[in-house]
């Protein structure tokens, strides 16, 4: 882990973005299209975590974009090439543009200065969407990156965040995925190599500390 000097001098809010990743209520909500993912996204404590994260980021002035994965009802533009499409077709909670699957899970909350980016297609938050020119345009330099999952959406965005020229930190303990031993060894064996690992304990403490700006 790095230390706390070293974690505070990447989190300025000024030039740092938290992004959480399909924490939608159709994905890891009560009642979302994969119960074993939600269970493991709540009883780890990532989803709260994320909640934390954001709440923290709010009080500190760092901008938060949500990435909302979602599709037409007629599935228009979306992917049909691989068994995680094809699958989700016969799922009996869709993610449907418009429903409620697709509004962002509590206990995270939206707020006005939030945005969120909804895609309709691929496996990356990143790539394809508007969030790297949102990114750029923020001003962003270090993109914490949280949500779900650590088996597809998570390092597709670490990745395609990192070969954009961004510096990334994982909070561990607010990214879930399954089973959960595939998690940790995904944060270890891959996420490792690429990104700045913190708690978020660690990362809260340096948002705490710093004072709310103005983004304009």
């Amino acid at each position: 882990m790095p230390s706390y000097d070293q974690l505070g001098d990447l989190l300025d809010p000024a030039t740092t973005v938290l992004l959480t990743v399909e924490c939608q209520e159709g994905v890891v909500g009560a009642d979302g299209a994969l119960p074993e993912l939600a269970e493991e996204a709540r009883t780890s404590g990532a989803l709260a975590n994320v909640a934390r994260l954001v709440a923290a980021a709010h009080a500190s002035g760092t901008q938060v974009i949500h990435a909302v994965a979602e599709r037409r009802p007629d599935g228009r533009g979306a992917n049909r090439n691989a068994r995680l499409f094809r699958a989700a077709e016969r799922l009996p909670v869709r993610q449907l543009t418009g429903s409620e699957a697709v509004r962002v899970a509590a206990p995270i909350e939206v707020t006005a200065e939030d945005l969120v980016v909804r895609r309709l297609h691929g496996l990356s938050p990143i790539q394809g969407t508007d969030v790297d020119a949102l990114l750029r345009n923020l001003g962003c330099r270090t993109l914490i990156v949280t949500g779900v999952s650590a088996n597809v959406a998570v390092p597709n965005a670490v990745f395609d965040a990192v070969n954009r020229g961004y510096t990334v930190v994982v909070p561990t303990d607010a990214i879930a995925g399954v089973p959960a031993d595939y998690t940790r060894a995904v944060i270890r064996h891959s996420l490792a190599l690429v990104a700045t690992l913190a708690t978020s304990d660690e990362v809260l403490a340096r948002l705490g500390r710093q004072r709310r700006t103005v983004r304009r």
